[in-house]
């Protein structure tokens, strides 16, 4: 399988706390455990030359994980389009917390992507609410992340094709923190949790949802569909 991540690599390069929990980047921290795993995997970030998501990058990509923040404006609008057609094409894609906000997600939910937030050092559980669901293989009941940044409801995107996680948060808030979505031959991860100055990315259960996920993600021969003008396949017979 061939996986590329994708991160901004902005917070790593302005903020101390963010380089020594990630000194490799998180688009570095990600790649290393799905290496191990045995993939190919290859990251780009935002100030490369076409943000390192050239065409033939992206055509030779099985899966592309997304880890945006602080600069979703900048990412070219034709990028976030060929990108969008990637997928609808049959690209999978898994979209980590502050994703919701990219291009590239709006793009295919068709809505805001909007929510509530709040930074308090608050303990997040999240509950698996699908636990026959290929993603949630593997762990139990719930993961429970000592510290995260809250995200609550209502969060603006279209009904789940599958609902897999639903956090609880310290504050009170809850947030479907794990869904599944399909666009034209492509499937579609989002999953919350990976602030920036939290060690999120190095737990385990964590990274076990996104192998799973990336795994989900993969198309593996699903049918290219001809749409148009159709003839026959039978003899029509004269009225």
């Amino acid at each position: 399988m061939n996986i590329l991540v994708w991160n901004e690599f902005r917070h790593e390069k302005e903020n101390e706390v963010v380089s020594d929990i990630y000194p490799n980047g998180i688009h570095g921290a990600i790649a290393g455990f799905l290496e191990g795993e045995g993939h190919q995997v290859k990251t780009a970030t935002l100030d490369e030359e076409e943000h390192g998501l050239t065409e033939d990058v992206l055509a030779e990509t099985d899966v592309l994980l997304w880890w945006g923040h602080k600069a979703h404006d900048e990412v070219n609008d034709e990028i976030a389009e060929k990108v969008k057609q990637r997928v609808l094409d049959g690209m999978g894609l898994v979209v980590l917390h502050s994703a919701h906000f990219s291009k590239v997600f709006k793009k295919l939910m068709g809505t805001t992507c909007d929510l509530k937030w709040r930074e308090a050092d608050e303990k997040e559980r999240l509950w698996v609410v699908d636990p026959s669901h290929p993603i949630t293989e593997g762990l139990g009941q719930y993961i429970e992340l000592e510290k995260e940044e809250m995200y609550g409801e209502h969060f603006d995107i279209p009904a789940p094709d599958e609902l897999l996680f639903v956090s609880w948060f310290e504050g009170g808030e809850v947030f479907r923190s794990g869904a599944t979505f399909r666009r034209g031959r492509g499937k579609i991860f989002y999953f919350r949790p990976g602030h920036e100055t939290y060690p999120t990315y190095h737990n385990e259960e964590v990274q076990k949802v996104i192998q799973n996920g990336v795994k989900w993600a993969y198309n593996q021969g699903t049918p290219k569909h001809v749409y148009g003008n159709a003839q026959p396949l039978e003899n029509i017979s004269e009225k």
